[in-house]
């Protein structure tokens, strides 16, 4: 079988380990069940279509998704439950969702939050012979998209109603554009608002179907929203948590979330383990033009760098038994297109053509650089190739 060792894999490379992929595929499954709430994880992360499928197989709800086009992706694999966490705007994007739904059958919801998006919506599907499900969704000042009081949303709902075209299945909030050093009170305050609209809606009747859906959560505050949306009666409320994030994890903006996530719950958290970081980049030594500075076969082009630089993790000289940890004081400190200038010691042990893999922060942001993933086992053996649609 190939190996990532027997530099059978040309680098960069994308990497991304296959045991640490499936913990963090059912840690999270795991945890959603025992909170007694539905898991629809954002694909957007991996836009990997053989990853949608292995969350719907371990019992994810559905799939959630930003796009028409990313929705088609989904379908394309089998998907058959996809929510679209964003306003469906535009004739071609409509037509997109509209071909969807008449040739896979698609359960298919996306939001709304204007009076005039809807009429587009109701006037459009009514005419493909079609209903649209859709999803208003709760905003904050200053924030993003989303209804910003009560008395809007249900404006909005009342004028769902007579179309034909459309079916007001539930409210949507996205709790990550909140912020602060008191972000904490203010998102649990926010999902207790978006609840309670929730509630009253069903109790007015404003909803298509028994069961309202209610859904929110990132990768940083699922805990908060599964608190708060779980405490709902069962027969009147499908409560929805949607992180992307969890299954590739990170060692940095998600890891230290995620240490957050457990502090907050502290001994509550009855699923063994915990999310593990399961990519990382992999290039080679390409330069040692000055002592103390290797320049690696790694850019911008190959992995995120907004949220802190991609940073080494193993270090490995092809023809010796196994990778190991670098020292400490290795560190990428400047990236360009194409190259990493990496700081070592001037007598470090390393050599042009050492392997050094890294870790980086932000995984949506290192995916869409990449057309094909390589998945490897924990002795480096390349088990499978998947690909991306970005």
């Amino acid at each position: 079988m190939p190996s990532l060792l027997s530099e059978n894999i040309s680098l960069p490379a994308a990497v991304v380990y296959r045991s640490r992929l499936a913990n963090n595929l059912h840690w999270m499954q795991s945890y959603a069940d025992s909170q007694r709430v539905k898991l629809a994880p954002h694909g957007k992360t991996t836009m990997t279509p053989r990853f949608f499928q292995l969350q719907r197989e371990a019992g994810a709800w559905g799939i959630t998704l930003a796009s028409a086009p990313q929705a088609i992706a989904a379908a394309q694999a089998g998907i058959d439950r996809i929510l679209m966490a964003n306003q469906l705007v535009g004739k071609a994007n409509m037509q997109l969702v509209a071909e969807l739904m008449e040739t896979t059958g698609v359960e298919f919801f996306c939001l709304v939050d204007s009076p005039d998006n809807a009429r587009q919506l109701g006037d459009y599907f009514h005419q493909r012979g079609l209903v649209l499900n859709l999803l208003i969704e709760m905003g904050v000042p200053g924030g993003r998209c989303g209804c910003r009081s009560e008395d809007e949303a249900r404006q909005l709902a009342q004028s769902i109603q007579p179309h034909p075209g459309l079916n007001l299945r539930g409210i949507e909030t996205y709790e990550g554009v909140i912020g602060g050093p008191d972000a904490c009170d203010k998102i649990r305050t926010h999902l207790e608002w978006v609840r309670d609209i929730t509630l009253g809606f069903q109790q007015q009747g404003l909803f298509a179907h028994p069961q309202a859906i209610l859904t929110g959560a990132g990768s940083a505050w699922y805990d908060l929203v599964a608190e708060v949306f779980g405490d709902t009666p069962a027969d009147r409320i499908i409560p929805v948590i949607r992180p992307g994030c969890y299954l590739i994890h990170d060692k940095g903006i998600y890891m230290q979330a995620q240490q957050q996530v457990r502090e907050r719950l502290g001994d509550n958290c009855n699923v063994a383990g915990d999310l593990q970081s399961a990519l990382e980049v992999w290039a080679y030594v390409q330069s040692l033009p000055e002592p103390g500075l290797a320049i690696l076969t790694l850019g911008k082009r190959d992995c995120a760098f907004d949220a802190g630089l991609p940073q080494p993790s193993l270090h490995y000289r092809p023809g010796t038994e196994v990778p190991v940890a670098p020292p400490e004081d290795w560190e990428v400190f400047h990236i360009m297109d194409q190259h990493s200038a990496m700081r070592v010691s001037p007598s470090a042990d390393i050599k042009v053509g050492d392997m050094i893999a890294l870790s980086t922060s932000h995984p949506c942001l290192t995916f869409d650089k990449w057309r094909q993933l390589h998945i490897i086992d924990d002795n480096y053996t390349l088990v499978e190739q998947v690909n991306t649609c970005f």
